[in-house]
């Protein structure tokens, strides 16, 4: 489809503002709606702030923008999980086979403001503090709250990009039922930080994402290139110790770390005041049966599919969902064909990472420092060698391939069972079978382009 109409974008966050630059390159005409100040001037004032693990596919889609480089110049290289368990030695489970397969923690704040800077030089127009208020979509009118007023603005189209508490969202809802509903997790999370050392360094190993998994609950920690780290506790909003509900108090945290966490509890200076200061943060997954209004909007991101962070996809996602967008538009004969075909092709696929997501933060609460798990990652990595192409090793599946989602989350299914069966009852690889293994596997699994 030729870019005959403008874009309207809703929300200037992360999806909002890649989106933006890359409608632009397209010849799109587009106005970008942020409902807060403009975070270059006024500085960053988001939501949650986990730091973001940016992965192949968001890589994928910066390059695209014309923004990795800029983007890596603030990321901090992560080569895996540094498990630190309660007993034992505390060691780095490598995500990849070698520093070609890594992720990058980056700060949300510090990616956004790269993101807008980039979209404007496109000639994406920004407007800041612009609070959606209502759509009447046969008018194809938008009204924002902006100050103290009220104005409104004609659109051809609306793109939703403003989060999982997205206003458009709600004003589409209002038109065409969209089936959502939001399944919360009864774990929360509250952040915590680990300053820099006295000589201005990392307190502790920084390329490396830190988890102390504690079977029920976990906390862990991300690099920030200021030297700091990003501490977050996850722990049962409710019920027997320890919870949210019976850690309440900056000394029961203090207690729990003494106990749970003592390797980094020196770390924390500050564990009392800001486990006292900082909210707990709710998780939850968001799904909708629809996600578009025939040719006058569409969601995308979290806004059409918000997850839970723990594997690191909810921004690449995300980013994935941009590009595709981008090419649906270029490729239909119409905004309502773009916007169906968007749908279709992304829907499976979030719903693949969104419970693939829930599977992870077992896996990283109760599983990381397990013997059979051990066990299994290294036959993993073993039948990646024997088998290049057929046996890809889910994480580098999701993390460093874009292969649709839903394809990864099935042959990870298939590559599970694997694993399971040929390490059941066996302490070491020198116990598997590995010939019945091999005609399983190049009987089940064709070979996997990236």
């Amino acid at each position: 489809m030729q870019p005959e109409h403008a874009l309207t974008i809703i929300g200037g966050g992360l999806a909002g503002a890649l989106l933006a630059t890359l409608l632009a390159q397209r010849g799109w005409s587009v106005d970008v709606f942020e409902r807060r100040g403009d975070p270059r001037v006024e500085g960053y004032a988001g939501g949650r702030s986990i730091n973001l693990a940016l992965a192949e596919r968001g890589l994928h889609a910066l390059r695209l923008a014309g923004a990795d480089s800029a983007v890596l110049k603030q990321a901090v290289m992560m080569r895996g999980r540094f498990v630190h368990p309660l007993q034992g030695t505390p060691g780095l489970q490598r995500y990849g086979r070698d520093d070609s397969e890594v992720i990058w923690s980056i700060n949300r704040g510090e990616l956004n403001l790269v993101l807008l800077t980039i979209a404007e030089s496109h000639g994406a127009r920004l407007h800041f503090d612009h609070a959606l208020e209502r759509v009447d979509f046969d008018a194809r009118i938008a009204c924002f709250r902006h100050h103290a007023g009220t104005v409104s603005r004609p659109f051809h189209a609306l793109i939703g990009a403003d989060g999982a508490g997205s206003a458009l969202r709600a004003e589409m809802a209002k038109v065409q039922p969209l089936g959502e509903r939001t399944e919360w997790l009864d774990h929360g999370y509250k952040e915590l930080e680990i300053p820099p050392a006295a000589d201005g360094g990392f307190r502790m190993e920084p390329n490396a994402l830190h988890i102390w998994p504690r079977g029920h609950y976990m906390c862990i920690a991300l690099p920030n290139d200021e030297r700091t780290f990003t501490v977050t506790l996850f722990l049962p909003h409710r019920g027997a110790y320890p919870s949210f509900e019976t850690v309440q108090t900056g000394d029961d945290a203090v207690a729990l770390f003494r106990e749970q966490f003592p390797d980094a509890l020196a770390l924390i200076p500050q564990l009392r005041s800001h486990y006292e200061t900082n909210p707990v943060g709710h998780l939850g997954t968001l799904r909708l049966d629809r996600w578009h209004l025939d040719g006058r909007a569409v969601l995308l991101g979290d806004a059409a599919h918000a997850m839970v962070p723990f594997h690191g996809q909810g921004m690449n996602c995300a980013f994935e969902d941009c590009v595709a967008l981008a090419e649906r538009l270029q490729d239909a004969s119409s905004l309502a064909e773009a916007f169906a075909a968007f749908e279709a092709e992304r829907k499976p696929n979030a719903e693949a990472i969104q419970q693939m997501a829930l599977e992870n933060y077992i896996e990283m609460r109760d599983r990381v420092d397990d013997a059979d798990y051990l066990l299994q990652r290294a036959l993993e990595l073993t039948l990646q060698d024997r088998h290049p192409g057929r046996f890809i090793p889910h994480y580098a599946m999701v993390t460093f391939m874009r292969i649709p989602y839903a394809l990864a989350l099935q042959r990870s299914a298939l590559q599970r069972r694997m694993l399971e069966q040929a390490t059941q009852g066996r302490q070491s690889l020198e116990e598997v079978d590995f010939t019945a293994l091999d005609r399983w596997i190049l009987r089940d699994l064709p070979p996997l382009a990236a």
